[in-house]
């Protein structure tokens, strides 16, 4: 299956899935001919993915399940606002993303693969990171406005708490990368190498 044909199978998932934002205060029957169309547009998805073979096939499943559970979760933020659920939609694309750039890091071998496995790992980390700062955030700013002037004070300080919880986690993620680049050189090199990526993160 050439590139060509694997693109146009990705782009008609991405067609498919048209039912991300949807207008908020939608009723329950709305809801639920949404949802069912979430589920016939999947079906619909992985038929097209039948159509491909080895990994190539692996990655339109990964994006057309992704897919799916993105629209789901946008679908039930849209149908109940709440914080929590707008927290578990970024989740869900966070998770989503992270499957499909495994599945195409398959394609690759040796410390290649062992890197796109890390810089996946660091992304999905980065995105649950500030989906999770973003609620902290947002749940402490709702607590302050009902609350005295200290209330606000200390929702600045949880939310500046949140931002550096997710700064220290990218850290992380963002050095393991670069320690498991490192594994290409070694010797001084990769010694070297080490020492530069300690440096720059601070470990």
């Amino acid at each position: 299956m050439n590139k060509f044909n694997i693109n146009v199978a990705a782009l008609a998932i991405a067609l498919a899935f048209s039912t991300g934002a949807m207008a908020e205060g939608m009723s329950k029957t709305e809801y639920k001919a949404a949802k069912d169309k979430i589920g016939a547009e999947y079906k619909a998805a992985k038929a097209t993915c039948s159509s491909l073979s080895g990994n190539a096939k692996d990655i339109c499943s990964a994006e057309a399940k992704g897919k799916e559970k993105v629209a789901e979760a946008e679908l039930k933020a849209s149908y109940e606002p709440t914080q929590k659920h707008r927290y578990e939609a970024r989740v869900a694309k966070a998770e989503a993303d992270h499957d499909v750039a495994i599945e195409k890091c398959d394609d690759l071998a040796g410390n290649a693969k062992d890197v796109c496995v890390k810089e996946a790992k660091a992304a999905e980390t980065t995105a649950l990171a500030d989906a999770k700062a973003q609620m902290k955030t947002s749940e402490a700013n709702t607590k302050a406005d009902e609350k005295t002037a200290d209330a606000r004070s200390d929702a600045s300080k949880k939310g500046s708490d949140a931002r550096k919880d997710a700064a220290e986690d990218k850290s992380d993620a963002n050095y393991s990368v670069a320690k498991e680049k490192c594994d290409t050189y070694s010797g001084t090199a990769k010694d070297s190498c080490l020492s530069q990526a300690k440096a720059r993160f601070n470990k």
